[in-house]
């Protein structure tokens, strides 16, 4: 559920949405990594300006820890 929302999310933002990818890796029952691998030239929007874009994303996901319990950690890579 969060990763389809976050990849949607992010396919809005940047100028090359063929190239988006998330994965999730759980790595215990409360704690989860969330992956969004990216063209290097929109690394910049995803991430956006003093840390926005990515904060808004993080702040999602923190909304989904009250609804599951699972604390996620988001980080964005260039593919």
């Amino acid at each position: 559920m969060i990763t389809d929302f976050i990849e949607s999310y992010a396919k809005l933002i940047v100028s090359h949405p063929d190239d988006v990818t998330v994965s999730k890796e759980s790595i215990d029952e409360t704690f989860a990594e969330i992956t969004i691998k990216a063209n290097s030239e929109d690394i910049g929007k995803l991430i956006g300006k003093n840390g926005n874009m990515i904060n808004a994303l993080k702040t999602m996901a923190n909304g989904c820890k009250a609804k599951d319990g699972v604390s996620y950690k988001i980080q964005v890579v260039a593919n």
